[in-house]
């Protein structure tokens, strides 16, 4: 999964962005508000990050702006301020959480990771396909009821699969969730990450859809 986090103080930034990294999402930076409105309009995330008090373009018009252009991508909203007039602007202006200024990063990863799991339409906090289940308030997989061991790559490949189960993820969306944006990416690398993947989740399995992209399976064909 990937995530736009949109933060002007360099040291918190570095911190979040360290916790989130350590917590396998993928993740892009932007420092002020005409940097992130850009991203925004033209770079798929799974959430945003997004602090209000940004220099050149304001947290709130840069919301404001994604929602008018039609982008519904999962907003949590960093603030100082705690007062609920500023939270109820925020609503308005389209943000789905806030979390106040100082916060826990162990709370932001658990925020954002429910945010993307609604926006996806699974309800419960675990997400099963065959033998394998998902916990997102944890980020953790099982296979069979049984920790499945993961590297970042393929926890990141994984997530965007199960949580996307019903339909077909393509291939270019993937490599949008699964890499930085300024990552070197290799024209084969998802098909190497989804080779190691299916060794791993069998049963359950991932099928190629030619000319689309891939999709999860709960298991062997009948």
């Amino acid at each position: 999964m990937k995530l736009l986090l949109v933060e002007d103080d360099a040291p918190l930034a570095a911190e979040i962005a360290k916790a989130l990294r350590a917590e396998n999402f993928a993740l892009d930076h932007a420092a002020n508000g005409e940097d992130a409105q850009h991203l925004g309009e033209t770079e798929t995330y799974d959430a945003v990050v997004l602090d209000l008090g940004l220099p050149r373009r304001d947290g709130l018009t840069v919301l404001q702006a994604w929602r008018a252009a039609g982008r519904t991508v999962p907003v949590l909203v960093l603030t100082a301020r705690d007062g609920w007039s500023d939270k109820v602007a925020g609503f308005k202006a389209g943000a789905d959480d806030f979390l106040v200024k100082p916060f826990r990063v162990e709370e932001l990863v658990i925020r954002l990771r429910a945010l993307v799991r609604r926006a996806t339409a699974h309800g419960a906090s675990r997400v099963t396909c065959g033998p394998l289940s998902y916990e997102s308030g944890l980020g953790t997989f099982e296979r069979d009821g049984l920790p499945l061991k993961l590297t970042g790559l393929e926890w990141r490949v994984l997530s965007c699969l199960i949580l996307h189960k019903d339909g077909v993820m393509p291939r270019s969306q993937l490599i949008e969730r699964v890499y930085d944006g300024d990552a070197d990416v290799d024209s084969n690398s998802v098909e190497v990450i989804i080779t190691r993947l299916r060794r791993k989740i069998a049963p359950a399995r991932i099928e190629g859809v030619r000319g689309h992209g891939y999709r999860l399976l709960p298991g062997d064909p009948a």
